[in-house]
């Protein structure tokens, strides 16, 4: 990266916020040295937490607002009694050009509905997805949608798909992802309508994507595909479950090894390769979930993360923004429009 990037901080979402994110820019600020913060939220808060670090203070601009997007807000309250909020600053921030991207640990639904109200869809795009990565036994995946959409149609699915082959290749470096639609088993002839139909589009080829095929549930921790298409109510589904069984099986783990002395003479021997295995699936590693399809880029935290994963959403925000993610996806979208994607997906 040749130039300075900034980048738009809701400081005031998550569960450990503000501490949180100001701890996570500032790691985020060793890592992306020519990144500068624009942080919205709550000025007498944020101040004395900026300026323990004198090289963060002198990278961030504050701007105040004491109003907040509280967790339990419904979208559409927050999008009618929140229009001072961090959060809706910060994406405004990322509309009028001040910013390359916004990164925000608050209210999912809330965000979602913002961002699409204030950045719009893409040309050719119906409704954004969620897109997260996570690890698998060839590496990583990223699947969408994660929950922004309950119900999809075929279109919605091809869209996807499209979606996610942009950016497994610009954020996780593969040249020719492989795609797969999520089913209820491998053979065409299963699934509802929708996922048959989508499955049909893609396999015509018309598409310009690397299609598997249909995929179950346990390809997506074998890494079957680089990229897992679904509707949003399976993909969270998935994805909770997925998070529920990783702390199901770590309890297990250290349940086990203060079962005997044995035990913790064998967690003792084993504690390096304990380390190296939990290094490759803490989650704060895959933090910073992507609302693809808007125009701009909009990043979302979780949560409950702390310090650590926030600045790794931050670094998923400054990938995009570096590799140009956005300008790649107009003008791959525009080719489609010329060879008719929606003829494709009709």
């Amino acid at each position: 990266m040749s130039q300075r990037l900034t980048l738009a901080l809701d400081a005031m979402g998550g569960d450990q916020a503000p501490d949180m994110v100001i701890d996570g820019a500032e790691m985020a600020r060793i890592r992306f040295p020519l990144v500068d913060f624009l942080i919205f939220g709550d000025e007498a808060k944020l101040r004395p937490l900026i300026e323990r670090s004198r090289s963060l203070a002198e990278r961030t601009t504050v701007f105040h607002t004491s109003d907040v997007v509280r967790s339990e807000d419904k979208p559409s309250v927050a999008l009618r009694a929140g229009r001072n909020s961090s959060m809706r600053l910060a994406i405004d921030a990322v509309r009028d050009g001040k910013a390359a991207g916004i990164v925000s640990a608050g209210n999912t639904g809330a965000l979602m509905a913002m961002a699409k109200l204030a950045l719009r869809t893409l040309p050719g795009i119906d409704r954004p997805a969620i897109a997260s990565f996570f690890p698998t036994e060839r590496g990583e995946s990223c699947m969408l949608d994660l929950g922004a959409n309950v119900e999809c149609d075929a279109d919605n699915l091809v869209q996807f798909a499209i979606l996610g082959d942009m950016f497994a290749r610009a954020v996780l470096g593969i040249p020719k992802p492989t795609i797969g639609l999520l089913n209820v088993g491998s053979e065409e002839m299963k699934g509802h309508d929708e996922v048959k139909r989508a499955g049909a589009i893609l396999r015509e080829g018309k598409v310009p994507v690397e299609f598997h095929g249909f995929i179950e549930g346990d390809d997506i921790t074998a890494g079957t595909v680089d990229v897992i298409v679904t509707d949003g109510f399976t993909g969270n589904v998935a994805l909770k479950t997925a998070e529920g069984t990783a702390r199901l099986y770590t309890n297990f783990i250290r349940e086990s090894f203060k079962s005997s002395i044995l035990a913790k003479l064998g967690y003792l021997l084993s504690r390096s390769a304990l380390r190296k295995v939990r290094e490759r699936t803490d989650p704060r590693r895959y933090n910073g979930a992507v609302f693809l399809g808007l125009n701009g880029i909009a990043v979302k935290s979780h949560g409950g993360t702390d310090a650590l994963g926030f600045a790794n959403a931050i670094g998923v925000a400054n990938d995009m923004a570096v590799h140009g993610f956005l300008d790649k996806v107009r003008a791959e979208l525009a080719e489609l429009a010329e060879v008719g994607l929606k003829g494709a997906t009709a």
